[in-house]
C-alpha cells in the first residue's frame, strides 16, 4: 500500500506533551483514500531530527511526507508555504544547542516552497469548520530546520512534502494565559483532511499529467 509519512516532535521548552506528536500518533496505521499513514516521532534537536527523518524516508519510501510541529499561540492549523535556510534559535533545543544565524545547509538555496496543495488544504478545513490558514513563516527553530531539510531531501524525486503547525492543546494552554488552543480531536481531523487533500491532488496530477494548484 502507498504510504504517507507523518512526523511529530517530542515535547520541548518544559512542556510535558507536544500536540504534533499526539496528533500524528492518533493517525498511525489509518488508511485514507487507499494510502496508509505511518506516524513517527522526531527529536526536537537540530541535526538529529533531520538524520531521523532521512532514515524514515529511506525505510518507508513514502509518496507524501508531512511534518507537523507545535506553534503555541496560533489560533488554528496553519499550512506552511516556505522554509528558509537559517537556524536562529530563540531557545535551546532539547540537548542545549542554540544556533544563531547559521545556515541549515551551507551554500544551499535561500528557501524552498512546500509542494503540498496548501490553499486547497486550508479551504477543505474551512469547509469542515476547522480554524486554519496559510502561514508565510515556519520560524527559525527546529520546525523550520526540519521543513527546509525535508524539501532539500526530496527536491529531485517524486515525493510531495511540506510542514504544518498546530496550536497548543487545552491542557497546555492552561499554563499559557491568553493563548489559543485546539482539541486533539479537531487537530486529528484537520491533519486527516490535509492528508486527504494532498492524496486527491496527487491522484489528479497523475491522471491529468499536470498540476492542479
Amino acid at each position: 500500500m502507498t504510504t504517507v509519512l507523518l512526523t511529530g516532535f517530542e515535547p520541548f521548552e518544559g512542556e510535558r506533551i507536544n500536540p504534533s506528536l499526539e496528533g500524528v500518533k492518533a493517525l498511525d496505521g489509518v488508511a485514507v483514500e487507499g494510502y496508509q499513514i505511518v506516524a513517527k516521532p522526531l527529536p526536537t534537536v537540530f541535526g538529529e531530527s533531520l538524520a531521523k527523518l532521512h532514515n524514515y524516508i529511506e525505510e518507508i519510501s513514502p509518496s507524501i511526507v508531512i511534518c507537523v510541529g507545535q506553534a503555541g499561540g496560533r489560533e488554528g492549523i496553519t499550512v506552511e508555504r516556505v522554509a528558509i535556510n537559517v537556524d536562529d534559535a530563540r531557545i535551546p533545543d532539547n540537548i542545549g544547542q542554540q544556533p544563531i544565524d547559521r545556515p541549515i545547509i551551507q551554500n544551499g538555496p535561500a528557501a524552498y516552497f512546500s509542494t503540498l496543495p496548501i490553499k486547497a488544504a486550508v479551504e477543505n478545513m474551512h469547509q469542515a469548520g476547522i480554524p486554519s490558514g496559510v502561514s508565510q513563516t515556519a520560524g527559525t527553530f527546529v520546525c523550520n530546520h526540519v521543513f527546509y531539510g525535508l524539501m532539500n531531501m526530496i527536491q529531485n524525486c517524486c515525493i510531495k512534502g511540506g510542514f504544518v503547525h498546530i496550536p497548543y492543546l487545552p491542557e497546555q494552554a492552561v499554563n499559557h494565559p491568553g493563548k489559543a488552543s485546539m482539541s486533539l480531536d479537531l487537530i486529528v481531523e484537520g491533519l486527516r483532511s490535509i492528508v486527504k487533500t494532498t492524496i486527491v491532488t496527487e491522484d489528479d496530477i497523475l491522471v491529468s499529467g499536470g498540476a492542479t494548484h
